[in-house]
């Protein structure tokens, strides 16, 4: 794979989202959680989403005026965000900025957005936080589709639901980014354009039966994706992937009922400060003693190490800051797309990088 600096990476695609109409700060920030996300390895939810974002942009499917969106602040702690569809990385961390400031002062921020649309990688909003000692959460669902049957059914109802946490620690801090599903509608997406088939059988057809073809989650009827867990135990992912639909759309005041039909998302962002509650430094203390305790553990395989969540994200953070980012060839296949949709084609940074 060919690689690419990160610097040049948000530079294109922030004048691609500028060139496509969005507010300057909405497109440095969009441009942002999206290299962050192929920083971190997350290349589905990562620069590949641009020329989706774009052509929302230009069909005002989405929005990159700020201006846009409304804020309103029930207490100290709480606020909700109608986004009104502006591009989701600068809505969430508008929010996560709002409850982060309330964290500092009162212990907790919570701020739950409706209308927003897509919001890229979960991971990629944490790092910062967590190095600031805090705990950032956040969880996320699309009311305008459903891919995941509830435990039991063979209709699909809601998204994968996906919930991100990051913890701080002063030797292993954790980025953690798990789906209330076996997997993402972008692995179903990416495996069935590769022509090949899943890992594990994480599709049910329509049927009721378990599939590693992803052909069987585009038929009709449509088939689904399985619940964390799958057919033994997915009626622990299907219970928390209501709690999700619970914790954004519902909190927010919009969602399915509601029949949207855009790409988009209801989110919810939480901050936890925990200077506020048994301190910083025994907060940090214990989160390291079990993760040495996790690193320890006597190996099930001795040639396959514990692994942290988010510890290889974050080393290939490193290297790639260092070396460029290795995009596959898919999604440099959509951001060359991208770029040649645009007045950039001929331009010195498109040249630069190859584009």
């Amino acid at each position: 794979m060919t690689t690419y600096a990160a610097t040049q990476l948000h530079e294109l695609l922030t004048a691609l989202f500028e060139e496509a109409g969005a507010h300057r700060e909405v497109a440095d920030t969009t441009a942002d959680v999206l290299v962050e996300g192929d920083l971190l390895g997350h290349h589905t939810h990562g620069i590949k989403l641009a020329n989706g974002y774009l052509k929302d942009l230009k069909t005002g499917k989405a929005s990159g005026n700020p201006d846009t969106l409304e804020m309103t602040e029930s207490s100290p702690v709480a606020a909700v965000i109608d986004g009104h569809y502006v591009l989701g990385p600068y809505l969430v961390r508008r929010a996560l900025e709002h409850a982060r400031q309330a964290a500092e002062g009162f212990g907790i921020g919570i701020v739950t957005l409706k209308r927003s649309h897509h919001i890229a990688c979960l991971a990629a909003y944490l790092r910062p936080l967590v190095e600031r000692d805090l705990v950032p959460i956040v969880l996320s669902s699309d009311p305008s589709v459903a891919s995941v049957a509830p435990y039991g059914g063979v209709t699909p109802v809601y998204t994968p639901n996906p919930l991100a946490i990051g913890i701080p620690g002063r030797d292993n801090p954790m980025l953690i980014d798990v789906s209330m599903s076996s997997i993402t509608n972008g692995t179903v997406n990416k495996t069935r354009a590769a022509g090949g088939k899943l890992m594990h059988p994480a599709i049910l057809t329509h049927r009721g039966t378990a599939s590693d073809d992803p052909e069987d989650f585009f038929t009709t009827p449509p088939g689904s994706i399985l619940p964390l867990g799958g057919q033994a135990f997915g009626h622990k992912g299907f219970a928390l992937g209501l709690m999700i639909e619970a914790l954004t759309s519902a909190l927010g005041g919009f969602g399915r009922k509601d029949a949207p039909t855009q790409w988009g998302a209801s989110t919810t962002v939480m901050v936890i400060d925990p200077a506020r509650f048994g301190g910083t430094d025994a907060f940090v203390e214990e989160t390291d003693f079990l993760a040495q305790r996790c690193l320890e553990s006597e190996r099930a395989d001795p040639d396959v190490a514990v692994r942290l969540p988010g510890q290889s994200g974050l080393a290939k953070r490193q290297w790639y800051l260092r070396e460029g980012i290795p995009l596959p060839d898919d999604v440099v296949d959509a951001l060359r797309q991208a770029v040649a949709d645009s007045t950039l084609a001929d331009g010195t940074l498109s040249r630069a990088l190859g584009l």
